[in-house]
């Protein structure tokens, strides 16, 4: 990385984040360079961000044509870009409303508002109704609702007293769910695939489960789709292969292609929860994010994204789970959804995230000992041999 930029970073950077190794200045498709002309194939994504990759040329041209007509207008006043995507979204989802964001915290944090509003409304004589039950190595954002839902506790260190009212329970086992959710619950809030907690894919039985123990209940079961959702899994909601019905759903990330955009789309049946004064967001469902979202929404249509991801994921899983056969003194194995995977690591996963980037190849880590690769959406098969030739190096340096 140039010295200059080295300078600046060290200078007025507030150092929320480690220190960076590179600095990428370019991007197209799946490929990356940085400010020293270093090519990289990303398997980042942004974190799952740039789903169709880099500078997708119709996502371009749908952010050069709105900026150059509007770029922003109050949510005093219609927007009719932001009331297409809402339609669009409602026809992924289901029959509800949506409320526009800029990221997946904030959308967390909408979903939570409407867990208070749900348990204010129903609570009575047998008292208040206002927790919330989320799992354990969940991760729900940085802002402090979104830390308090988050079930990993050193994400929490130093910011204590959270917001009270949050309960966990162990993912992916209904009994540990049914100990924690009573009628004193005002919603269930999980992620379909833990991505930070370690790529962790919810099984069908548990969000049956949930859905079910939240109709007994009278709780809101709610879906963090941050980083699962906007077809990242094969299908445009993770949840989907369930055939369980949420009551709301949070989602960002990859919903805008690489734009900062979030939203939460909220059942008919709790909608009215939200009313003027009671949320609110200035930048939330803008025209240029709304016209970002809108193209990758057709991109999806015309390229056929989501058998994309059902292919080349299935095939990205099996060439992963190989490599523990290949490597079993530094591999695991491998799990994952579509192109939400993770290689499973019998060491630290730091060092092989350096390895991969220093060959040329962009990861991600999760929990401590897993590689995420997040490649985009409309990745080919030669493009992810290439990768996973590259990260075969990178174990094999690590093994020697």
């Amino acid at each position: 990385m140039d010295s200059h930029i080295q300078q600046l970073y060290q200078d007025h950077s507030l150092k929320n984040y480690s220190a960076p190794p590179i600095a990428i200045v370019r991007g197209e498709g799946v490929r990356a360079w940085d400010d020293l002309g270093q090519e990289y194939l990303d398997f980042s994504t942004g974190v799952a961000v740039n789903a169709l990759g880099h500078c997708h040329p119709a996502w371009v041209k749908a952010i050069q044509q709105q900026v150059a007509t509007l770029g922003h207008c109050s949510n005093l006043y219609a927007n009719p870009l932001q009331l297409e995507l809402a339609q669009e979204l409602t026809k992924l989802a289901g029959s509800g409303k949506v409320f526009f964001c800029n990221s997946g915290a904030e959308a967390n944090e909408a979903l939570i508002k409407l867990s208070r509003l749900h348990g204010h409304a129903h609570s009575g004589k047998k008292g208040e109704r206002l927790k919330v039950v989320t799992a354990y190595n969940s991760f729900h954002g940085r802002t402090f609702g979104g830390l308090s839902a988050t079930g990993q506790e050193k994400t929490k260190a130093g910011f204590h007293p959270l917001l009270p009212g949050f309960v966990h329970a162990e993912f992916n086992n209904l009994d540990s769910f049914r100990e924690a959710v009573d009628e004193s619950t005002a919603a269930v809030f999980v992620e379909p695939v833990q991505g930070e907690g370690g790529i962790w894919p919810a099984t069908t039985e548990f969000l049956q489960g949930l859905r079910e123990l939240c109709d007994q209940t009278g709780a809101l079961l709610l879906l963090d789709e941050v980083q699962s959702g906007a077809g990242r899994t094969g299908n445009y909601f993770a949840y989907e292969p369930s055939g369980v019905q949420a009551d709301g759903i949070a989602m960002a990330k990859g919903l805008g292609g690489g734009f900062p955009i979030g939203a939460i789309w909220v059942r008919d049946a709790y909608a009215g929860l939200f009313q003027p004064g009671s949320h609110g967001c200035t930048f939330g469902g803008n025209p240029l994010a709304c016209a970002a979202a809108l193209a990758t929404l057709r991109v999806f249509e015309e390229e056929d994204i989501l058998q994309n991801v059902r292919q080349q994921g299935s095939w990205l899983l099996h060439q992963l789970q190989e490599m523990a056969t290949k490597h079993p003194d530094v591999v695991a194995g491998a799990r994952g959804s579509g192109l939400l995977t993770g290689l499973v690591l019998k060491c630290a996963v730091g060092p092989v995230v350096s390895a991969c980037r220093e060959a040329g190849l962009l990861t991600v880590p999760a929990a401590g000992d897993v590689l995420r690769l997040l490649p985009p959406l409309n990745v080919t098969r030669q493009e992810l041999s290439e990768g996973l030739q590259i990260l075969e190096k990178a174990l094999s340096s690590l093994a020697a």
